[in-house]
């Protein structure tokens, strides 16, 4: 059977719902890094915020 990836929400390593969490797990890339790039498209209009809670709302959480 295939490893297939699937984006989810974090459990274990989340700082407020895991979505930052979740998206590094996916690309395999430090959450660190994930975490300051939702901050900085947060103070480029907003788009961060927006896009975080929207991928909040979409995504499922991990098991």
């Amino acid at each position: 059977m295939s490893d297939v990836k699937k984006l989810r929400r974090s459990t274990k390593d989340k700082k407020i719902l895991g979505v930052c969490a979740g998206f590094a797990e996916y690309f395999d890339i430090d959450v660190t890094i994930m975490r300051i790039i939702f901050v900085i498209l947060f103070f480029a209009g907003c788009i961060g915020l927006l896009a975080y809670l929207i991928c909040a709302l979409i995504m499922p959480e991990d098991k």
